[in-house]
């Protein structure tokens, strides 16, 4: 399935959503510009979870680099479609997030769940070797607060029926419930799995929604009356 908009219109520009995605272009041409030394950029400023398991706790000048990459991180990614995927859905359902919460709590809202998103990745596949990257931990948080703050809101949706593709509204609460299921189905399977090549991270999307259910509660503004 795939989100071209949904029905809610944002009272407030969302000027962090577009700032984010234009970090995000502006840092995928910079690797394309690396050439030959993409791979080791990738290693520096990606989460490496083996990096983790060997740095020792005393190692001070080796955490605050590795601590770092949970930021670094979430402003790389690994293709032209990895990028423009991930920005789909920041452009669809990160407005409304941002225009719920303002902009100040919108960014710990998204850093936050990126670097929770890290966490879980790590946690669940600690001798993974090779660099995680992508901005999609962070954006699953945005898509956990948007399930807590318009769980009723239609979202236009590409569907496929056998060789047709048709557009149809979704509640929200369907959409995103299903996309949460899919990715915790797809991260049941990685466990136990030492990770060599590349993949998606399907405990730092897991991770990322939960983050994003659990922030929003204390983030969004009270209402008084």
């Amino acid at each position: 399935m795939i989100p071209v908009r949904d029905t809610i219109p944002a009272r407030r520009t969302a000027w962090v959503v577009r700032g984010l995605i234009l970090a995000n272009v502006g840092l995928f041409l910079v690797e394309v510009m690396q050439g030959e030394a993409l791979e080791a950029f990738l290693y520096r400023f990606g989460i490496v979870p083996t990096y983790w398991m060997l740095a020792s706790p005393s190692d001070l000048f080796r955490w605050p680099g590795l601590v770092a990459t949970l930021v670094t991180s979430q402003f790389l990614h690994g293709s032209l479609l990895h990028l423009g995927s991930n920005m789909l859905y920041l452009w669809i359902f990160g407005d409304n997030v941002e225009d719920r919460l303002g902009h100040g709590r919108f960014v710990l809202l998204y850093l936050g769940s990126g670097v929770v998103a890290g966490f879980a990745q790590l946690l669940m596949q600690p001798h993974a070797s090779v660099p995680m990257i992508g901005a999609s931990g962070a954006i699953a948080g945005v898509l956990g607060a948007y399930f807590l703050l318009f769980p009723f809101a239609r979202v236009v949706t590409l569907v496929p029926w056998l060789f047709v593709w048709e557009f149809v509204e979704l509640p929200a609460f369907v959409f995103l419930g299903f996309w949460f299921l899919l990715q915790w189905l797809q991260g049941l399977v990685t466990i136990g799995q030492v990770v060599d090549v590349g993949g998606v991270a399907w405990w730092a999307h897991v991770g990322g929604f939960v983050s994003g259910l659990v922030l929003v509660l204390g983030l969004r503004p009270r209402r008084h009356f």
